[in-house]
């Protein structure tokens, strides 16, 4: 049987935004290796396809967007995933995000409160293969029944972190989240040392799309993004 090499469009665009990214100062390899596998193209809105691989964040409908990869790649390598870990992602989004976490190893979970994304998201894991566990729900209360977990990574802004997010890592744990108020947020990692004892570090400004429910935004603030919900 002859074997034929599929050709790959998108490549080298890939490949020059990895570059882009570790120029930037991106150092984790898994993270850069991961996002070289991955093809963005597939999680943009179609209308945007042709600026899949610009370093921007890009809309998606249904007031959200696809993060600016930069951020993706930052707030990806401050999470530490180890192979076999299991990590909860809350905002699923274009299913980015959860899909690299899943290329890297990790044994992903992740919530989305718009049934139109968490439906789109489901079938891209669907069509790639990949065993990501999705749920359509609030995202600020967690989820629950496969608590704890390795790693949290949160796309979205909260006005403060939330207790259940908190509450589901595991020990040693981390917890990566934008905080703040409506126009600009302090990226967050939480590790947790203990049961009632937590390590909190910065890292910079940014802004997301607000984090909606219960332990988020009880409406929408007006926030503009230039990162958002993956």
């Amino acid at each position: 049987m002859s074997s034929q090499v599929r050709f790959d469009p998108y490549a080298e665009l890939r490949h020059a935004l990895v570059e882009h990214l570790r120029q930037r100062g991106i150092r984790d390899e898994r993270v850069l290796a991961a996002m070289e596998r991955l093809p963005r193209e597939l999680f943009v809105h179609p209308a945007f396809i042709h600026r899949a691989y610009e370093d921007v964040a890009l809309p998606l409908g249904y007031n959200q967007t696809i993060s600016q990869p930069y951020t993706v790649a930052f707030m990806t390598s401050l999470l530490e995933l180890e192979p076999g870990q299991k990590v909860l992602e809350i905002g699923t989004g274009s299913g980015y995000q959860a899909a690299l976490l899943a290329l890297m190893g990790g044994r992903v979970y992740t919530v989305e409160r718009q049934w139109e994304l968490y439906q789109r998201a489901r079938q891209l894991f669907a069509r790639l293969g990949l065993a990501i566990q999705t749920r359509f729900g609030d995202g600020s209360l967690g989820w629950q029944e496969h608590a704890p977990y390795e790693a949290i990574i949160v796309t979205a802004a909260a006005p403060h972190i939330p207790k259940p997010l908190r509450e589901q890592l595991a020990l040693g744990g981390r917890l990566v989240i934008p905080v703040g108020g409506p126009q600009a947020q302090v990226l967050v990692r939480l590790r947790r040392l203990s049961e009632h004892e937590y390590d909190y570090e910065e890292f910079g400004e940014f802004r997301f799309v607000p984090l909606i429910g219960k332990e988020g935004w009880s409406e929408t603030p007006d926030i503009r993004p230039t990162s958002s919900s993956s």
